[in-house]
């Protein structure tokens, strides 16, 4: 039995979905808060809905004794903790939110894997944590550089999940993704948001005046590399980049959708905003290393399927 936190959330569904379809039982939770269309997180959450082998609970992590309800109840075996507020620009507008659903939601959670002692937990961090570096592809021993709180808040969360879990013979693992897309991703993400702007034929606007370079990995290799990992126990806590370490610019993305979409969209160029990393690059060596897996999605061939998706779901829904 898995129990998979942030269950309505991009990375959350497609884990859930993942697992599901491999006939795998999952528990799976959610607040269903508004930083982003509720309806969108629903539509996500009726598609796991659909399958008998998942089960939902809406609850408020950050309410411990709802949460020790679920975890006496079921027993998790394996625990995926994706469950956080996101967004970099927010977190300067809103930091007392980004304290409670990150820092004190994780708090709860690893609590109570040392509690009922789970034998396996995975806890997903952020590629924030590293901030701006001067050598690239950045490793995992790098040095963590935060430029902004929600980065922060997940170095804080990683302290947690160390101070309490090591020596706890619990097989844990702290994941750092890089720029997850996909199929049903956030609307407040570049690709997502792009797509919509495009859409409703309304002006994009592009900060840093596109020359941003990003790690694009697509969520569909994110969730298999977080399977894989499951298969394997360690005893000390590792830390993993997950990464398909192929960055490109913010422009270059452009260009692929003009050439997929064949028509011409509006983009305003603006300058670089606070908080905003000016480079994302991992490398994925590490978790190549320990798990096998060698082939990532082209990110041409991820935005393709992307595209597909968004023009079949803008269809019959708004996204927003």
């Amino acid at each position: 039995m898995y129990l998979v936190t942030g269950c309505a959330g991009f990375i959350g569904y497609h884990m859930c979905n993942y697992l599901i379809k491999k006939k795998i039982k999952v528990v799976g939770i959610d607040s269903l808060n508004k930083y982003y269309s509720i309806n969108f997180k629903n539509d996500r959450l009726s598609i796991l809905k659909k399958n008998k082998n998942f089960t939902f609970y809406k609850i408020d992590i950050c309410k411990k004794e709802n949460v020790d309800k679920l975890f006496k109840k079921y027993k998790f075996q394996k625990i995926l903790h994706i469950a956080a507020q996101p967004g970099v620009i927010y977190s300067f507008k809103n930091p007392g939110i980004y304290k409670r659903n990150n820092i004190d939601a994780t708090k709860v959670i690893v609590d109570l894997v040392a509690k009922y002692k789970t034998k396996q937990f995975i806890f997903f961090s952020s590629s924030s944590v590293y901030g701006d570096q001067k050598r690239y592809p950045i490793k995992e021993n790098f040095s963590l550089k935060p430029i902004n709180y929600y980065a922060k808040t997940k170095i804080e969360c990683e302290s947690i999940v160390q101070k309490k879990l090591s020596g706890a013979n619990i097989s844990t693992k702290i994941v750092r993704p890089f720029t997850v897309y996909g199929p049903f991703g956030r609307p407040d993400m570049l690709i997502l948001k792009l797509l919509s702007k495009i859409n409703e034929n309304k002006k994009i606007d592009i900060f840093d005046y596109g020359k941003q370079i990003r790690d694009f990995t697509y969520v569909n290799d994110i969730v298999k590399m977080v399977f894989k990992l499951y298969k394997k126990k360690n005893k000390s806590i590792k830390i993993l980049n997950l990464c398909a370490s192929k960055p490109i610019s913010i422009n270059q993305v452009l260009r692929i959708f003009e050439n997929k979409i064949k028509k011409n969209f509006k983009i305003s160029f603006k300058k670089k905003r606070k908080g905003e990393m000016k480079k994302t690059f991992g490398s994925n060596k590490k978790v190549q290393r320990y798990i096998n897996l060698r082939k990532f999605t082209n990110i041409k061939k991820g935005i393709d399927e992307t595209v597909e998706w968004f023009f079949k779901y803008s269809k019959k829904k708004n996204i927003h």
